[in-house]
């Protein structure tokens, strides 16, 4: 019988350089980002916000990160009848609004990452540019 499970992590340092490339890719496309990592088990890892990011994207980016870290899939991926059931269901908690990617290296799942602060579709773009510029595995935001 096992005791126990070994979970990879995103580490401090790569979700802090994910926050910085992530604000970097987001003025680049004209939006004052908001961008937030969580690891595997939902805990926050790092969290920035851009000069000027509109305060309630604070919020959305953490639910898409905590999104993409429990599916392990993009938060757009919740298919649409579901969305309304599975916000209501958390209490809010995950959403299906896009800017939410999950975090894997190698094949390995490490984290979720959320942008927001622009339209859903530049949240998107901002976050899989993030995932290319960390070198994570390729995701559909």
């Amino acid at each position: 019988m096992s005791t126990h499970h070994l979970v990879p992590t995103v580490t401090h340092e790569t979700a802090a350089r994910a926050v910085s490339i992530g604000i970097e890719k987001g003025a680049a496309e004209g939006v004052k980002a908001v961008v937030t990592v969580m690891d595997p088990g939902l805990v926050l890892v790092a969290v920035g916000r851009a000069d000027g990011a509109p305060p309630h994207s604070v919020e959305t980016s953490r639910r898409k990160a905590i999104t993409a870290a429990s599916t392990r899939k993009p938060s757009a991926a919740i298919p649409p009848q579901n969305v309304t059931l599975l916000e209501h269901g958390t209490g809010g908690l995950l959403t299906g609004i896009k800017g939410g990617v999950p975090l894997f290296f190698d094949g390995v799942f490490v984290g979720g990452l959320g942008i927001a602060g622009g339209t859903p579709d530049q949240d998107a773009v901002i976050a899989a540019a993030t995932l290319a510029a960390l070198g994570a595995d390729e995701m559909g935001a």
